[in-house]
């Protein structure tokens, strides 16, 4: 794409009002208002995301829906009743929307039997995002990108979005007045209409430091309501929580897993982000390493999980290996090959789910260290 010069001109209707404030004001009463912009985009051959920002009135919006009329994202029919994983096209499987959920950010299954109107805004937003990339084949470019959510929510929502539509191998131009979210994109251009300027995106996301802990069992309650599966939680369970800024953001607990053949083993009990920080890793980051704890104190550590979020990181981590595939389990589970038998999804109040087993192999946590963070 060359150099393209859009001409925007509407009618001056003079009434009253209109005469009075060009007289207040001295304005040039003129029959017709005009606007124009030169734009010079010489896009590069391989990309996934583009960033249009700038300051309210610069033409963004206007840029966009000119070059790309198509591709401009348009607001989403939502039925007041039923579920939002049922306004995803047809042809999309159950694994294919939940998965496409989880990659956006948008990963706490009770929400997704929810209907749109009475998700969060930060909700509404990541689930807006996966229905994007399900109904675009191609490029999406979705204006006021992140105005209508907190700038946490921005930001951590940002860097997922960018992480599922590179894996998915689409085209994302998003179109906001926000500079904040350059940084969490990470997109490979930039435009700014105010300069005409086409940089390449040369930009890192910014490194989340987390600070984690061993926390009272009571924590479980700000948590609870989030997890995909049951609100229940083991008294016998050793809880951690993993903190950002302070900010309490991940949960997860262990207990100890009696078993004939292993005396030395450890079970991930709950494991849940809070919505907000959903899609940046933050949750498998502590569910790694509570792992590596245990493997420092000389335990085996698995996970028995169906969250398919979970399952798709775990299987591509060199940190863990999987010991029972997931498969559509029945309410009966046979001992794996490990000798790890399934709990039974009753327990869950599930007849059939998807569920998977892991085992943590990655390198242990410094004994001392881990003995310290278990005992803390």
């Amino acid at each position: 794409m060359q150099s393209v010069t859009i001409v925007r001109e509407s009618p001056v209707v003079k009434t009253s009002r209109v005469l009075q404030m060009c007289g207040m004001f001295d304005l040039e009463s003129r029959p017709q208002t005009r606007e124009q912009w030169t734009v010079d985009l010489q896009l590069p051959d391989e990309w996934n995301i583009g960033l249009i920002v700038g300051p309210s009135g610069c033409g963004k919006s206007t840029i966009a829906r000119t070059l790309w009329p198509n591709e401009y994202s348009q607001e989403f029919e939502w039925s007041s009743e039923g579920s939002v994983i049922d306004a995803f096209p047809r042809d999309m499987t159950i694994a294919d929307i939940t998965g496409l959920l989880s990659s956006v950010g948008f990963s706490s299954p009770p929400s997704w039997l929810k209907p749109y109107a009475v998700l969060s805004t930060g909700e509404q937003f990541r689930v807006t995002m996966a229905r994007t990339l399900a109904e675009t084949k191609a490029l999406a470019v979705v204006d006021e990108f992140t105005s209508v959510v907190d700038r946490t929510v921005a930001k951590i929502g940002s860097a997922a979005i960018a992480k599922a539509v590179r894996r998915r191998n689409q085209k994302l131009i998003a179109v906001t007045c926000h500079e904040d979210v350059a940084e969490w994109l990470c997109p490979d251009w930039i435009y700014e209409p105010t300069i005409n300027r086409l940089a390449r995106g040369c930009l890192q996301r910014p490194k989340i430091n987390l600070r984690i802990q061993r926390v009272h069992s009571r924590a479980w309650q700000l948590f609870s309501k989030h997890h995909y599966l049951s609100a229940d939680h083991h008294p016998a369970a050793r809880c951690f929580c993993a903190f950002w800024d302070n900010t309490p953001v991940a949960f997860s607990s262990v207990l100890h897993f009696p078993h004939p053949r292993s005396r030395n083993m450890k079970r991930e009990h709950r494991t849940v982000c809070l919505p907000d920080f959903q899609g940046v890793g933050i949750g498998n980051a502590l569910s790694t390493t509570i792992g590596g704890m245990c493997k420092g104190m000389g335990y085996r550590y698995v996970s028995i999980t169906s969250h398919p979020g979970m399952i798709a990181y775990r299987s591509r981590s060199s940190s863990w290996r999987c010991i029972s595939a997931p498969n559509w389990r029945s309410k009966t589970f046979p001992h794996s090959s490990s000798g790890i038998k399934s709990v039974s999804s009753q327990t869950a109040g599930i007849s059939t789910r998807m569920r998977a087993t892991f085992e943590y192999v990655g390198p242990p946590m410094d004994t001392d260290a881990a003995r310290r963070l278990w005992d803390d």
